[in-house]
């Protein structure tokens, strides 16, 4: 089994920063593909960022490519999501998830999921 506890999430206002963490418990951290999706109110969850287990190979959505950075430190269990440039579509309930195909999360789907954590923009 596979724990996910993501934090980190707030109120910013448009064009500023958050970092939102991952923290996963259970089974090697290491051989997960990790990922970051997102859920607005009246839509459809949405796929952010992943990356690979090694942590050399990154995927992001065109709508956060250049804003968003995502990265892992295997050592601790926890994997990121640097957002910075923030926007009012921005505003989600991001969730962490943890998987064995980046293919699958960059579809949309993972094998565990965390509760999730929620920003929101003011603009």
């Amino acid at each position: 089994q596979v724990q996910l506890v993501e934090s980190g999430g707030g109120l910013v206002q448009a064009g500023g920063s958050l970092r939102l963490s991952c923290v996963r418990s259970g089974r090697t951290f290491r051989n997960y593909n990790m990922g970051w999706f997102r859920q607005a109110p009246g839509k459809e969850r949405e796929f952010v960022a992943t990356i690979r287990w090694s942590g050399g190979f990154t995927v992001y959505a065109d709508s956060v490519k250049g804003r968003f950075t995502i990265s892992r430190d295997n050592a601790k269990n926890t994997v990121y999501l640097q957002m910075n440039s923030l926007k009012p579509e921005d505003t989600a309930v991001y969730y962490c998830a943890a998987g064995s195909s980046v293919r699958r999360q960059v579809a949309g789907e993972s094998d565990y999921w965390g509760q999730g954590t929620q920003v929101t923009v003011s603009s």
